[in-house]
C-alpha cells in the first residue's frame, strides 16, 4: 500500500510593498527611479505592482537611499485575519 501525505497550509500574513505611494508622493516616476538606482524598469516595476516574490537588499537598500525613507515606509506586514481574530 502506498504512503499518503496531507500537506498542511498555514496562513502567516503577507507583506505589502507601497512604492507606488512613495513615488507618487515625491512626484518620481518608475523610470526616473529605475536609473537613480541603477537597475532595469522591469525591477522597478515588479515592486511598483507589489510583483516582488524575494527581496533584494540592495535594491531596498538602493530605494530608501534615493527616496529618503525607511523600510517601514515601504514594506509592511499585515497578519492573517485568523490569526488577528
Amino acid at each position: 500500500m502506498a504512503e499518503r501525505s496531507i500537506i498542511v497550509t498555514q496562513s502567516y500574513g503577507t507583506v505589502v510593498l507601497h512604492l507606488r505611494e512613495m513615488l507618487e508622493s515625491r512626484g518620481m516616476n518608475r523610470n526616473q527611479l529605475a536609473s537613480a538606482i541603477h537597475v532595469n524598469f522591469a525591477v522597478v516595476d515588479r515592486w511598483y505592482r507589489g510583483k516582488v516574490e524575494k527581496l533584494d537588499l540592495d535594491i531596498l537598500a538602493r530605494i530608501c537611499y534615493v527616496l529618503d525613507c525607511e523600510v517601514s515606509e515601504l514594506l509592511e506586514y499585515r497578519a492573517d485575519a485568523e490569526k488577528q481574530g
